[in-house]
Parts: C-alpha cells; sequence; structure tokens
C-alpha cells in the first residue's frame, strides 16, 4: 500500500513539473510569435523585446496595455501602413522602451514607396499623471488617461525617429507624430525627432513628463504643442519649418475649453531654436501663448516669423511679467518682435518684464544652426 502511493505521489509530481515548464515556455513562445510581417494586436502580461535584424511591418494598432512592456532595441526598424488604422499606443500601466542610440537609432516610418506626411498613425503614451480636464478618453488611440500620479512611469525613450505620420480621421481629428496624454515624471524622454508630419509635431496633454533633445522638422501644424495643464518641462528644442511648412514653433494652451483650469499649465521651457518660413500671409508666430497657460521660457532663438511672440486671450494676459516670462531671446528676421492681443482681439502694450532680449542666446546649442547634439542620427535639417 506504501509502495503505491509512493508511486502516485512521484507520478503526481512528474505531470505538476512537466505542466509548470509547460506553461513558461507556452509563455515565452507567446512573448516571441509578433510577427515582423503583421506588427498589430495586444500586448498583454509580460516583455516583448523586437529584433533589430527584422523589419516590422505595422500594418494595425498595436496595444501596450497594463503590465505589458514593448522593448525596441537600438536600429529597429518600423515601417507602417494603413493611415489612422496603424500606430502604436502605450496605455495606462503598459511601458515602452526605445533604446535607440545615435549610431543607431529606432526608426518608426511610412511603409509607402512613395513616402508623405499622414501616410500613418503616430506614437501615443497614455498615463496617469494630472491634466486640468479630468483626464478621459485620449483624442487618438481611444485610451484611457490622467488622474494623480505625477510621477507615473511609462518607460523611456531614446533616440527615436518619427517619420511620415499624423494620419487624419477627418479635418478635426488627426494623429500628432508623437501624443502625451498624462504621462509622469517616472517616464523619460530624450533625443526624438517628428519629421513630416502631417499635424502637430510633438503635443503635451496635461501631465508631468520632461522633454529633453527634442527635434521637429517639416511638419504641416504646430511643431511642440501643450495644453490641459502641463507641469513638466523642456530643454533643447530645435523646430524647423523654413520651406513653406506649417502653423506655429509652439502653441501653448492651459485648456482652450477652460482658460482658467487648475492645475494651470506652467513649464519650465530653456533652450529652444525655432526657425519659420517668415511673413507667409497667415501671421505665423514663433510662439502663440494662449488660453491661460503660464509657464518659464529661457534662452531662446526665434527666426524667420511674422510673429517672433504672441500672447492671446486675457487670462494669459494677466500672467504677463509674472507667471508667464521670457527670457534671453534673439530674434532674427521676425517682421514683429511681441505682440500682445485681448480676448476681443485688441492689442496693447507688453507688460514690463515679460521678456527680454539677448543677442548672444544660444537656444538649442547653435543658434539658428543645428546643434551638434542634433547631428548623425536625424534627417531633413539641412
Amino acid at each position: 500500500m506504501m509502495k503505491n502511493l509512493f508511486k502516485l505521489f512521484c507520478l503526481l509530481a512528474v505531470i505538476s513539473i512537466a505542466t509548470v515548464s509547460c506553461d513558461k515556455d507556452d509563455n515565452d513562445d507567446d512573448l516571441n510569435q509578433i510577427d515582423p510581417e503583421n506588427f498589430q494586436g495586444e500586448l498583454t502580461e509580460g516583455t516583448y523585446t523586437l529584433d533589430p535584424e527584422k523589419t516590422y511591418k505595422l500594418t494595425g494598432l498595436v496595444y501596450v496595455n497594463e503590465g505589458a512592456e514593448l522593448v525596441i532595441p537600438a536600429g529597429t526598424l518600423i515601417e507602417a501602413t494603413g493611415g489612422t488604422s496603424a500606430a502604436i499606443i502605450v496605455k495606462q500601466g503598459g511601458k515602452i522602451f526605445v533604446n535607440g542610440t545615435k549610431e543607431a537609432p529606432v526608426v518608426m516610418t511610412s511603409g509607402l514607396a512613395t513616402k508623405k506626411a499622414g501616410d500613418w498613425g503616430g506614437l501615443v503614451i497614455c498615463g496617469r499623471a494630472t491634466c486640468n480636464s479630468g483626464g478621459g478618453i485620449s483624442e487618438v488611440g481611444d485610451s484611457p488617461y490622467g488622474g494623480t500620479t505625477d510621477n507615473d512611469d511609462s518607460g523611456v525613450i531614446k533616440y527615436l525617429r518619427i517619420e511620415y505620420s499624423g494620419a487624419a480621421f477627418n479635418s478635426e481629428k488627426e494623429y500628432n507624430g508623437f501624443s502625451l496624454f498624462g504621462v509622469g515624471s517616472g517616464t523619460v524622454i530624450e533625443y526624438v525627432q517628428i519629421y513630416e508630419n502631417a499635424d502637430d509635431g510633438i503635443e503635451f496633454y496635461g501631465g508631468t513628463v520632461t522633454a529633453n533633445y527634442i527635434i521637429v522638422a517639416n511638419v504641416e501644424d504646430d511643431m511642440f504643442d501643450w495644453t490641459e495643464g502641463w507641469n513638466g518641462s523642456g530643454s533643447y528644442w530645435f523646430g524647423k519649418n523654413d520651406q513653406g511648412y506649417g502653423n506655429r514653433g509652439m502653441e501653448c494652451d492651459n485648456w482652450s475649453t477652460n482658460h482658467s483650469a487648475t492645475p494651470v499649465a506652467n513649464p519650465t521651457i530653456s533652450n529652444v531654436t525655432l526657425i519659420g518660413s517668415g511673413d507667409q500671409g497667415n501671421e505665423p508666430q514663433g510662439m502663440e501663448l494662449r488660453a491661460g497657460t503660464q509657464g518659464t521660457i529661457n534662452n531662446v532663438v526665434l527666426k524667420d516669423w511674422k510673429h517672433g511672440i504672441r500672447v492671446s486671450g486675457d487670462v494669459s494676459n494677466g500672467y504677463m511679467g509674472d507667471e508667464l516670462t521670457v527670457s534671453n531671446v534673439k530674434f532674427i528676421d521676425c517682421v514683429v518682435k511681441v505682440t500682445a492681443r485681448n480676448n476681443a482681439g485688441e492689442s496693447f502694450e507688453i507688460p514690463e518684464g515679460f521678456y527680454s532680449e539677448n543677442e548672444s542666446a544660444t537656444g538649442a546649442g547653435a543658434g539658428a544652426s543645428v546643434p551638434a547634439w542634433a547631428q548623425g542620427w536625424t534627417i531633413g535639417l539641412e
């Protein structure tokens, strides 16, 4: 009897070990079953690492769900087709790790033979940091965003190029190259270029994230954009729309729906160069500060704009010279340096202390020239 019980115990132990082993193997297999020829779908619990030796065809929406991590090694190429149906969306609790290098950046681009702005969606991250709108469902990606976790961590992004993105659903709704919805300060974003996008280059919808060493070139709307109470920071921003592209260098709102919403947008921005296309007849601005935004902006070079800086709206005007300042600005060939207008569109005198000029301002590092840190991994800056 005891011998039979012992045999039964051993048999059950073997079955148990085999079952655990199979489950682990199956799980590992699942994590490596991303089809490079058909990259789309829901990434659930676990780590998904792409192979830099393969080209990934982004044919649909990729959702990095809560508990999942998408790791993209240096040199990985992702080619997207499908317009608004092709995008990478990191949801709340998901993480993305773009491990590019200067010598081998990660590239997300169009997969079409003739590439153009708007060929695919873009990169979207949704976090749990504070938004004065209260958050909700993201305009693109249809995912929840916002919360109270201001140190929320959505991963690390370094040396990434996003090209030919910005697909439009309609005249009112389209992707930015890089959209950050309620992204927290635990997220690292450095050395990112958005090139040939059909809408804004990069936009911050609330949150507290910092984004450094950002390049935007040849986009069809604004280069840099913030709204919904963004309270992060940015340093070393270089924007260039000098071939008739785009609208503004920076479009900065507290929140367009409620200009007095709190927490008020109040980022700290430094070392910025924005190059436009001169007077195109549509009054483009190097910086449009409006809808109640605050902010501290320092060391700026503005070249070839109809208006170098314009402040719009009664609430924003009340902050000028106190909570809203632009210091050490070098204007190069701007038709008008600084203007301010109220909600009725009436201009008024600029308050003392709002801005200061400095002919020695270096902007993103080299004045109106391409800075050293932007060379070697970017395109289209000639």
